[in-house]
């Protein structure tokens, strides 16, 4: 019965909106940019927090970063001399796991040497596939904390000594599976041949995962690479630390006493020269987690604007009907029949609303994709939006459509 009277209702609320269009016309715009940008904002924020939420696939609570410069007048020979005996030292270091050298470390940021490509055929004649990589040795699985799902981690023997300016053909390499994936979808990567600028590289070992430095990667995320080689670079080298200990400031500070017994050959800045892999996943996304925040708190001032001009609106049509609304509670009308009157008309403004702003949010998330990195916003995510503003209507109009209910009906005709 109460339906069949709101049903009944309709036609007159709908001559009564039509009394004050420029109004109605106002709040229905407000309605439909609201849902159009909370939508789009919100899903950009998920679509964030899912991205800064991902693991790098290292054992980030254990895994410490040694950013080791190296001083003046030293050749490759003896820079690779002096990274090999670095590790032996930092590998004896009690509470060291492992360590490896390399030119970067996960989600350091961009910086020279870390992308290549590669092509399936060495006269491919369609785009090469980017990567980032790492160099490393027969400890970098271990020292990472990742896993080798398939094939074989590399033999000591593999591993060189290369210079930034020197050429890259390594004869193996291991792949993340999100690159032999992308590499050969139609059966197993390993034991391939893939052709990197210098020369050929078999696949011999696939990761889990493993992300790369680049916390935005685009067309370069998870296809990962590790080269086995160590990098001799007069600039510096890092020294990637796993340790099995829970308070990791005591081993960084042996690790750190380790290098400089070794005499007058580096430079570690006290102050950045050591990072964990928890300060780096921080560092990277700060922005990230800061831009998240911000938009959180456009879309619910948004909203709250929104409810406070259905809360304005309701109030003044209220005001403006007193008289009508004595009539109506003079001829038997009750509170609950008042109450879904307005409820009813609110009803009808916001559904407007929603459906020009469900169509808004669709063409501003295309024009979006045209512009940033976004995937499609899925059809539940405006869907919710109206939702939660149909429900924010309802409560919005609740209170003044409840005041007006309850005025004696000879107050309110006098008053009118």
């Amino acid at each position: 019965m109460a339906l069949i009277r709101t049903l009944m209702q309709l036609r007159p609320i709908i001559a009564a909106l039509g009394r004050h269009k420029v109004a109605t016309l106002l709040i229905v715009l407000q309605i439909a940019l609201t849902l159009a940008v909370a939508s789009n904002a919100m899903f950009i924020v998920t679509t964030r927090i899912v991205h800064l939420s991902r693991p790098t696939g290292t054992d980030e609570t254990h895994l410490f970063i040694i950013r080791n410069g190296w001083t003046m007048g030293q050749n490759a020979t003896q820079l690779n001399a002096n990274i090999g005996a670095d590790l032996d030292a930092l590998r004896h270091v009690t509470g060291v796991r492992d360590a490896f050298s390399s030119q970067v470390f996960p989600l350091e940021g961009y910086k020279q040497h870390i992308v290549t490509h590669l092509k399936l055929e060495p006269d491919q004649k369609t785009s090469a596939q980017l990567v980032t990589f790492f160099a490393s040795d027969e400890h970098a699985i271990d020292t990472l904390g990742i896993a080798l799902v398939a094939g074989r981690n590399f033999r000591p023997d593999e591993i060189s000594a290369i210079g930034a300016d020197d050429k890259m053909s390594p004869p193996a390499v291991i792949v993340s599976r999100s690159l032999a994936d992308k590499l050969f979808p139609d059966g197993s990567a390993l034991g391939k041949t893939i052709y990197l600028p210098d020369g050929p590289s078999a696949i011999i070992g696939i990761l889990a995962s493993l992300q790369g430095p680049l916390k935005e990667g685009g067309s370069l995320d998870g296809y990962t690479m590790l080269v086995p080689m160590h990098f001799v670079d007069s600039a510096g080298v890092d020294y990637l630390v796993r340790t099995d200990a829970t308070d990791m400031k005591p081993v960084i500070a042996a690790s750190l006493k380790a290098l400089q017994a070794r005499g007058n050959i580096r430079i570690i800045d006290p102050q950045e020269g050591v990072v964990t892999m928890a300060q780096s996943r921080e560092r990277a996304y700060a922005a990230d987690h800061s831009v998240a925040l911000l938009m959180s708190i456009v879309c619910g001032l948004l909203l709250l604007a929104t409810a406070g001009g259905i809360v304005g609106l309701s109030s003044f049509w209220v005001s403006q009907r007193r008289r009508q609304i004595g009539i109506r509670r003079s001829l038997g009308a009750t509170t609950g029949d008042i109450l879904s009157y307005f409820h009813a008309e609110n009803f009808l403004i916001v559904s407007g609303g929603l459906v020009l702003g469900a169509l808004l949010a669709v063409f501003a998330n295309r024009g979006l994709m045209q512009v940033y990195e976004l995937p499609s916003m899925p059809f539940y995510v405006p869907l919710l939006g109206a939702l939660l503003l149909w429900l924010l209507g309802q409560l919005a109009v609740w209170g003044p459509a409840r005041y007006a209910a309850k005025v004696p009906p000879v107050v309110a005709i006098r008053t009118e």
